[in-house]
């Protein structure tokens, strides 16, 4: 690799901690989205399993409520990791 490309000892050391910090930040954040996810969409379908045609819309709606939740997480998370890698 080129001389030019190569990061000083202050500027190597700032990106590692910020991107260590965008990975990890990430990554919980990515994990809290899917839990939310996945726990919205089976509260959705057990409602609507239970009510039939009664409560399907409410099941539906919980259910893509929880969806949207989830990537809004996930494209949260690799704006804050891309942010880590100075992107």
């Amino acid at each position: 690799m080129p001389l030019g490309n190569q990061d000083s000892g202050a500027t190597a050391g700032v990106r590692f901690v910020t991107s260590t910090v965008g990975n990890t930040v990430g990554g919980l954040v990515n994990t809290v989205g899917g839990v939310t996810g996945a726990a919205g969409r089976g509260v959705g379908e057990t409602i609507e399993g239970a009510t039939g045609s009664a409560g399907k819309s409410v099941g539906r709606a919980i259910a893509n409520g929880a969806t949207s939740v989830e990537n809004g997480a996930h494209n949260f998370a690799g704006g804050v990791k891309d942010a880590g890698y100075g992107k």
